[in-house]
């Protein structure tokens, strides 16, 4: 499955312009999970499309949340959980030279400075990395969804856990961009 490019053409988010796919109903456990998990991101994707750097940058009071530090937010939530934990990478820039004692939300404050080109480019780019680390894992079987994996010394958690809580954190994050993207334009839909 693929997500829409970020350079889709400014279209109104309307039901005839949605190229997410349904999740499949009657796939393995690894296949509606990840369909779970690529609907999500494509729903990300169709919440942030067509909107200038200004409107990324929108908040909806009183909440300072907007759609450029979702973006930022979730691209930083693919590789800690993907890169990091599943793939056992040191963890990249733009993430690993930031003091996250000093500001524990940098990713959110972060994006305000950031382009949106730039903030799609990054989560596109942490997706596709997911993509592999994740389609990996799962060439070795459907059996994978239980392998184990360190999360830095916290616990231990599997491929099926790891795949289930990036579908809720982008299934609540994209609550939010439903309300943050109505505010501005009048787009809604799931």
């Amino acid at each position: 499955m693929s997500t829409p490019s970020p350079d889709t053409p400014d279209t109104p988010d309307t039901p005839d312009t949605d190229e997410r796919r349904e999740p499949p109903l009657n796939g393995s456990e690894a296949e509606t999970l990840v369909g779970f998990l690529e609907y999500q991101r494509a729903t990300l994707e169709r919440k942030c499309r067509g909107l200038s750097d200004e409107q990324l940058r929108v908040t909806l009071p009183p909440s300072t949340m907007t759609l450029a530090g979702l973006l930022k937010h979730l691209a930083y939530v693919e590789d800690g959980w993907c890169a990091e934990v599943l793939g056992g990478q040191p963890m990249s820039e733009p993430w690993a030279s930031v003091d996250w004692e000093a500001d524990r939300d940098w990713e959110w404050h972060s994006a305000k400075d950031d382009d949106g080109a730039s903030l799609r480019a990054l989560w596109t780019e942490r997706v596709a990395r997911s993509r592999e680390i994740v389609g990996g894992i799962l060439a070795r079987g459907e059996g994978a969804l239980g392998d184990v994996f360190d999360d830095d010394g916290r616990r231990l958690v599997s491929l099926r856990w790891v795949l289930t809580h990036l579908i809720e954190e982008y299934a609540r994050h994209n609550g939010h961009a439903d309300l943050i993207r109505e505010s501005i334009d009048g787009a809604t839909g799931e």
